[in-house]
């Protein structure tokens, strides 16, 4: 396969590997609950759900090794841990949330069946797919990808055309903020590190042995998969909102049937009574393909870990699937309420993984990685202290951290003392 139709696959791949529930159920509600705001809050929301995602894509091409190579310059313990917990995190919160998603949307409103068999069904085939490593990338790029594509494109399209343009006024004071903040919710940064690794070891199955031509594939095909994702989220941000007067959402429904009635009211407007059919079909596959990556990416990992063991990969495979079958029997709304204490530590030392690893090796020495992720992880603590209910313990320390009524305290921090840590040890070397 030659390397531009080799770059397309990948790129397909990637989209659909990322694109999974939280990404098809979380803009249009966005869009909706931001009206005439509906282009700050999709300004927010790409650069948590897709440039950050595509940057750690890019540190994958330049490292072209496993998410351990992410961290190790803070310390091989620390990236050991960091990896245990992410893959653990994966497979127990976004990966069972692709079934929990596809159960209640999909399944269970046309056969009624119980969450136990619709989970078990799903990882039962999410566990055939990972036993047939090698073909993931080709099936998924090849065939899965462009289905789902087209479905958007229809319902996004479609949708803007036929709504009549009226918009609610925004829910939001800080649209911008309220979008950086939903897209932790996509995990797409951390899915970043986890499904760039399955596309290095994708494409060492596939004969490219050379560092350079999968780095220029792996380079090409996230952006393309990043442009990808930017127009369809901004699609159905912008769809969210312009069907903002037409659709009416009963507000003390929780936030996740909020989404999913939205989205399918959209696809009933747009599509009409085929577009449940549509809807189904399309959260699905966008489940599935998110949960294959998931589920091989964690498998891969534990298969280095233990000498390249063929055996550990496949009990990892099969344990991840039974904790998606386990954890996918709750309901969408559940599981989001479990992620949000893991995003508010687990998120932020992502980013500054995947920013450190983008940026010139000379503004990222082992010092200056060492420095900037103990300081995220100080300052991520106060939110994660609050979003397991301890705010008002700590409410006096909050008020001294900058932007810590955005959650995002950690930022400035970790800015500075990334700019500090840098001065000081230039002055070293010149001293």
């Amino acid at each position: 396969m030659n390397n531009t139709k080799e770059t397309f696959v990948t790129a397909f791949a990637l989209f659909s590997l990322f694109f999974g529930a939280g990404n098809l159920l979380l803009p249009p509600l966005l869009g909706y609950n931001a009206g005439e705001d509906w282009e700050w809050v999709t300004f927010g929301f790409m650069i948590t759900a897709v440039i950050i995602p595509i940057l750690g894509i890019l540190a994958h091409a330049r490292l072209q090794g496993t998410m351990y190579d992410f961290g190790k310059k803070v310390s091989p313990i620390f990236s050991t841990v960091y990896c245990i917990i992410v893959y653990l995190i994966s497979i127990t919160i976004p990966s069972p949330r692709t079934a929990s998603a596809t159960h209640e949307i999909a399944v269970y409103p046309a056969f009624g069946t119980s969450p136990l068999l619709t989970s078990s069904i799903y990882f039962a085939l999410v566990l055939v797919f990972v036993l047939n490593r090698s073909k993931i990338l080709g099936f998924i790029g090849k065939f899965l990808t462009p289905i789902i594509v087209l479905m958007l494109t229809a319902v996004i399209g479609i949708g803007l055309f036929s709504s009549d343009g009226l918009m609610n006024p925004s829910n939001f004071s800080t649209p911008v903020v309220s979008g950086i903040l939903e897209g932790y919710q996509t995990f797409d940064a951390i899915g970043a590190v986890v499904v760039g690794a399955v596309i290095i070891i994708s494409l060492n199955l596939r004969g490219h042995v050379s560092f350079e031509a999968k780095k220029d594939i792996i380079r090409k095909s996230g952006f393309i998969a990043g442009l990808g994702l930017l127009l369809i989220y901004a699609g159905l941000i912008s769809v969210g909102s312009f069907f903002g007067a037409d659709i009416a959402i009963d507000n003390a429904l929780s936030s996740d049937m909020q989404r999913a009635n939205l989205l399918r009211g959209i696809s009933l407007a747009s599509l009409g009574a085929f577009g449940n059919k549509v809807l189904s079909i399309l959260i699905a596959l966008a489940c599935f393909t998110t949960a294959v990556g998931i589920v091989t990416g964690t498998a891969d990992y534990f298969k280095g870990l233990f000498k390249n063991s063929q055996r550990a990969y496949r009990v990892t495979g099969f344990l991840a699937c039974t904790m998606g079958v386990l954890v996918g029997q709750l309901d969408f709304h559940s599981i989001i309420i479990i992620a949000i204490p893991a995003l508010m530590i687990i998120y932020p030392i992502t980013i500054v993984l995947i920013l450190l690893n983008v940026v010139p090796e000379r503004f990222a020495t082992p010092t200056v990685f060492k420095a900037v992720v103990v300081t995220t992880i100080l300052f991520s603590i106060p939110d994660f202290l609050a979003s397991v209910g301890m705010g008002e313990a700590i409410a006096r320390v909050q008020e001294f951290i900058p932007l810590n009524q955005f959650s995002m305290g950690w930022v400035l921090p970790a800015l500075m003392i990334f700019v500090v840590t840098n001065l000081l040890t230039r002055e070293k070397s010149m001293a």
